[in-house]
């Protein structure tokens, strides 16, 4: 940056050695030097604005997760035997945060070397215009506990989606699930949920009937099949089997 200083004092008459090189570029423009210079200027003065939007990023990040408190688990995995945040659960504590920390998020597919596998990706934007991509490889089989297929690709990916989304939401902001049931987010008792087996049998039920996941989901207030009572699996059960009848 030092020469192309030098150049311009020589040829303009204006000494910039420490100016931005934003400046620099107005000033070798209105002195007519070679494009050459102008491009080399504008790429440091392009860069210079990369670094500070992205200290702007972290900084921001530091304050917004400062802010952060754990969040209580509100859904179990049947499979795992755990308990953990759901989606909405997450996004109901985090957006009015990070929104106000100027911080927004997009999310996206990309393309993955892992067979059977989505790549879910999310693009935090900042205000100030840095963006960081972070990403997430999901399994999308469509394969059930015991190895059978339970769910359609079309649904397999639907389902991997959904929870790549909401490993990346509580990564991206360094969140502690399940720590903490001081905000309200805890139910007072842990809600029975199907086991693996109705899981499996609703997942079948509903890839033979070209059943919408995500409408199913919808209806039973569930972020994906594994998280529906107990108590409401007959009932799940009967309607996909009475469209199941009408095909």
């Amino acid at each position: 940056m030092n020469a192309v200083a030098e150049h311009i004092e020589q040829n303009s008459q204006v000494a910039a050695p420490v100016a931005p090189a934003s400046s620099l570029v107005a000033e070798a423009v209105r002195a007519g030097l070679p494009m050459e210079t102008i491009r080399e200027l504008r790429a440091m003065a392009k860069e210079d604005a990369r670094e500070v939007s992205e200290q702007a990023f972290v900084a921001a990040m530091n304050a917004a997760q400062s802010e952060m408190r754990p969040i209580a688990a509100d859904a179990a995995n049947p499979q795992t035997r755990s308990r953990y945040a759901s989606y909405a659960a997450l996004d109901r504590a985090l957006r009015p945060i990070y929104t106000k920390h100027g911080f927004s998020l997009s999310f996206d597919e990309g393309d993955t070397d892992k067979p059977d596998h989505i790549r879910v990706l999310c693009y935090v934007s900042h205000r100030d215009g840095f963006t960081r991509t972070y990403r997430k490889d999901m399994p999308a089989d469509g394969k059930g506990a015991k190895g059978g297929d339970v769910m359609t690709k079309t649904h397999a990916a639907g389902a991997a989606d959904t929870y790549g989304m909401r490993y990346l939401l509580k990564k991206i902001f360094n969140v502690a699930v399940g720590e903490d049931d001081t905000d309200g987010n805890m139910p007072d008792a842990p809600i029975d949920l199907i086991n693996i087996e109705q899981r499996d049998e609703l997942l079948k039920l509903i890839a033979e009937t070209g059943a919408d996941t995500a409408l199913f989901c919808r209806f039973y207030k569930i972020e994906a099949v594994p998280d529906l009572p107990a108590n409401r699996f007959q009932s799940a059960k009967a309607q996909l089997l009475k469209k199941k009848e009408a095909k």
